[in-house]
């Protein structure tokens, strides 16, 4: 095995950014940070405490109401956030190898990954400028309008897994929505959320619109959720997480979106196109190591070409490029952290009990140390096992049979989740009636993850709660405050006269 590339550059050690100035705890708490291939530790991070959280709050807050941030025009937002893209852009390279040697992620991934992160801040530079509130109009009687207002301090808690992208899929609509930010990523990960102050800077935005902590969920994520000078929380991560974070915000009314996690079905019919059916469901559970919830870990297969096509994805499975993160031609890489991947290994002997093992089962070939995962195939699996019911955000299927389009729909609804779902059929009419019965925020229909951003993003049941995206993103960020104008007299009754 040749040697894990590692970045130039490599800070030994990462700070908050708090009003424009990178600071270290106030007690000086720190807490080490790994690389998943050899799991050594290559840097500290400042680890928050409540009173780092209350600093990076209040100049979030003392920002929001001093400005100029939140009182400039949409177009001179506009012109930062577009900024904000082209510095992105133009860093590509250096923001993949950071992500890939934090995260594990297949270098060729990470690309993507960098990408769509300086999209999502084009996308919403162009949205808020072409925003339009609707005004209603009572001839001679009333005008009506829609006052849309940013909200104030946004607590933007991210996850471990692509966490540059899903950083700027919760900062651009924040900000470019006129709030001011206190971000604290996954502890996991933090490597690339420590470029965000340099590429703000860059591009101009003010002092204090963007906050950043490091530290734990216990005490830094939860202290930031519970803080009453932080109204609007937008949480991405496991389902249980998401619910201590809706049982502490709900005392303080607090707006929340939560992503949560996902166990979505792809589903396969008799009458589809099964090479690209194939394609789409193998790259759907392996791509990104298998740590993403729209994974299409559950692929349920017409029982007329099951041994067919459960052979098939086998041997692609069994032929699926396990390397190094930093090799161009790695499909799989390593998991983030040594307690996922014994979390994920569980899983793996759990099935071995459960299902009929076809490809994988262990640790990668080749790979004695590090955090690498076979990919992992099981055939024949129950709807009440525990692999077919459990997210295990790593390389692992669960293959499971049906004969009948009900039978594929009970199986389909058949987990506490509902983020995402994958149709694969030929027949139109059955698509679009079998995709509207499915218990799922989204539904690709033959097709794997190609998201639209201005489609609604979110999931039913265990896998969230509110819808960010497009417009939705928009809403989330801001109050849409009701404004009546009397055009004739108002007509009040008299009382006490």
């Amino acid at each position: 095995m040749s040697k894990h590339f590692v970045p130039e550059n490599l800070p030994t050690h990462l700070q908050h950014y708090i009003n424009g100035e990178f600071v270290d705890s106030i007690g000086g708490e720190t807490f080490d940070v790994q690389e998943p291939v050899a799991n050594t530790n290559y840097a500290t991070a400042a680890s928050a405490q409540p009173a780092d959280v209350d600093l990076a709050v209040a100049a979030a807050g003392k920002a929001f109401k001093e400005g100029p941030w939140s009182k400039m025009l949409p177009r001179e937002r506009s012109r930062v956030l577009h900024k904000i893209a082209d510095i992105v852009e133009s860093r590509d390279d250096e923001l993949a190898l950071l992500e890939s040697y934090d995260s594990g992620l297949p270098i060729t991934q990470a690309k993507g990954q960098a990408r769509r992160a300086a999209e999502n801040f084009r996308f919403f530079a162009d949205l808020i400028v072409a925003q339009v509130d609707n005004s209603f109009r009572v001839p001679g009687r009333q005008m009506n309008y829609v006052n849309r207002k940013p909200i104030g301090v946004a607590a933007l808690i991210t996850p471990w897994n692509v966490p540059f992208m899903q950083e700027s899929w919760k900062l651009a609509p924040a900000i470019a929505t006129g709030n001011c930010v206190v971000m604290k990523p996954a502890s996991y990960t933090p490597l690339s959320a420590g470029l965000w102050p340099d590429i703000f800077r860059e591009a101009g935005l003010p002092e204090g619109v963007f906050n950043l902590i490091f530290g734990s969920g216990s005490v830094a994520g939860d202290y930031l959720v519970k803080h009453p000078d932080v109204p609007l929380v937008s949480f991405t991560g496991d389902s249980s997480t998401g619910a201590t974070i809706s049982t502490a915000a709900a005392p303080f009314f607090k707006g929340l979106s939560l992503e949560l996690g996902g166990k979505s079905p792809a589903v396969v019919f008799a009458d589809a196109d099964l090479d690209a059916a194939l394609d789409a469901t193998v790259f759907g559970v392996f791509s990104l190591n298998g740590e993403r919830c729209t994974a299409g870990s559950r692929v349920l297969v017409q029982r007329d070409i099951y041994d067919d096509f459960v052979a098939k994805f086998a041997e692609r499975a069994k032929n699926i490029r396990v390397g190094l993160p930093s090799d161009p031609k790695t499909e799989v890489g390593s998991l983030v952290h040594p307690k996922h991947f014994e979390k994920v290994m569980s899983y793996i002997e759990i099935g071995k009990k459960e299902g009929r093992l076809l490809a994988g089962g262990g640790r990668a070939e080749g790979f004695e140390e590090g955090n690498y995962v076979a990919p992992t195939v099981f055939a024949d699996v129950a709807p009440d096992a525990q692999i077919f019911q459990d997210e295990i955000f790593g390389p692992v299927v669960a293959i499971t049979p049906f004969d009948t389009d009900e039978e594929a729909l009970e199986l389909a609804n058949n987990t506490k989740y509902g983020l995402a779902a994958y149709v694969w059929t030929s027949n139109l009419k059955r698509a679009h009636n079998f995709a509207h019965q499915i218990e799922s925020g989204m539904v690709w229909l033959n097709s794997n993850n190609v998201r639209d951003l201005r489609t609604p993003f979110g999931g039913v049941k265990a896998s969230g709660l509110g819808r960010e995206g497009g417009y939705r993103s928009v809403d989330f960020y801001t109050t849409q405050q009701s404004i009546q104008i009397t055009l004739n007299e108002a007509h009040s009754p008299k009382f006490g006269v």
